[in-house]
């Protein structure tokens, strides 16, 4: 398979690395070098592309990172150790430094791994307000499909045969769910929009 990437009518691999992140900011979940730092040094991290190379910030760079901070609700962390913190905790906190890189797209590799259900549902919802309160592109691959389906605007259905793109809903009723998983465990209700294990 090849091709080429696209990113705001430029190919991907045009970028110089520091013009890219001023374009994309990514949000792993590999463990991060340090967790010794504090959750409001780990947030001012998003701001390296746009520091000098001793990292100094400026007003708008600490005020950038303050708002990345506010609009996810992590006041209360900023003192805390990344060491200290729940996995849902240090994945707001991520979150947050991606926000705080102020790029038009933010993309999540399967951003609820290692999170209980509370906690899935918490940050899938937490992502579909910051696209709509921060006018960013939230791009993120999931296995969650069932809470996809009920929060996401797009998605990108993947399988043996290609992939299908479009609403939720307009996905459901052309099917693009029913072929994902063997029907001898578990068959996709389109009715609820939802998996069912097979009785």
């Amino acid at each position: 398979m090849h091709g080429s990437i696209y990113l705001s009518d430029k190919e991907l691999t045009s970028y110089k690395p520091i013009e890219l992140a001023s374009k994309l900011s990514i949000v792993l979940t590999e463990q991060i070098a340090s967790k010794n730092i504090t959750v409001q040094e780990l947030v001012a991290l998003g701001r390296q592309p746009y520091t000098n190379w001793v990292g100094k910030m400026t007003e708008e760079d600490i005020e950038k990172v303050r708002k990345a901070i506010e609009v996810t609700h992590i006041s209360d962390l900023v003192t805390k150790r990344c060491f200290e913190l729940s996995d849902g905790q240090l994945q707001k906190v991520l979150i947050a430094r991606a926000i705080a890189q102020d790029t038009p797209f933010i993309m999540l590799d399967e951003p609820t791994t290692h999170l209980d259900v509370y906690h899935k549902a918490y940050i899938l919802k937490l992502l579909k307000r910051l696209a709509f309160e921060t006018k960013k592109t939230i791009l993120f691959s999931t296995h969650e499909i069932d809470f996809a389906i009920q929060l996401c605007d797009k998605m990108i259905v993947m399988n043996n045969d290609g992939f299908e793109f479009g609403r939720p809903k307009e996905l459901v009723q052309a099917r693009a769910f029913s072929g994902l998983f063997p029907e001898d465990l578990i068959i996709f209700d389109a009715k609820s929009g939802r998996y069912k294990v097979r009785n």
